[in-house]
């Protein structure tokens, strides 16, 4: 929570000093943020790449293991379609856009400013950081009242990381490596849905 909770902390801190528009103007220009999103797509990459635990274990697990971020990412639509309904400001694709996050905000909000606009990118960091907290808070009742890959599915993206402790602790250390690998599909899905959700 507390990586978290820094994020957020930037995130104001920029609204901030955005606000006394006190900023060189190069920083306010997009091709800056286009190079930091190469940056963290570039890092993403890397992570992904250095995570040979987590390749390891795919090798050795059946595939049915797969229909846990495939549930995570049929769900999420889901439920995005529901809300659809009573959010009526933003375009079905731009919701699904928002919702591809699964919870993983530093690269999705990025994306999502870039390839669209800075409100829509601002709406997915603060729906995505709240994916993430729910589940760092709501992780026991989940496990308890929904079953052991509730706090999995929920925690989508996070679930290879941030939350990872918290899904171990309540749904069992037999779940961390389910968790890793959902996390990590979902991290490989995001950069690819919200561009495809964004472009259609």
């Amino acid at each position: 929570m507390k990586n978290t909770l820094v994020m957020c902390g930037f995130f104001v801190l920029g609204v901030f000093l955005g606000r006394l528009a006190s900023l060189p103007i190069w920083m306010h220009e997009s091709e800056l943020m286009l190079y930091a999103l190469y940056v963290l797509l570039f890092l993403v990459g890397v992570g992904v790449g250095g995570n040979v635990q987590a390749f390891r274990l795919v090798e050795h697990i059946h595939l049915r293991v797969l229909l846990v971020p495939f549930s995570t990412v049929v769900g999420t639509f889901a439920g995005v379609g529901i809300l659809a309904w009573f959010i009526k400001d933003w375009e079905l694709g731009e919701k699904l856009a928002v919702g591809a996050g699964f919870g993983y905000y530093s690269l999705s909000s990025v994306l999502i400013t870039q390839i669209h606009s800075e409100t829509l990118g601002v709406l997915a960091l603060l729906t995505n950081i709240t994916r993430e907290m729910s589940t760092l808070l709501l992780t026991p009742v989940l496990a308890a009242r929904f079953g052991k890959l509730a706090p999995i599915v929920s925690g989508g993206a996070t679930a290879m990381d941030t939350t990872l402790p918290v899904i171990t602790k309540y749904s069992g250390k037999q779940y961390a490596i389910v968790a890793l690998i959902s996390g990590l599909v979902l991290t490989i899905l995001v950069p690819f849905l919200v561009s495809i959700i964004l472009h259609v």
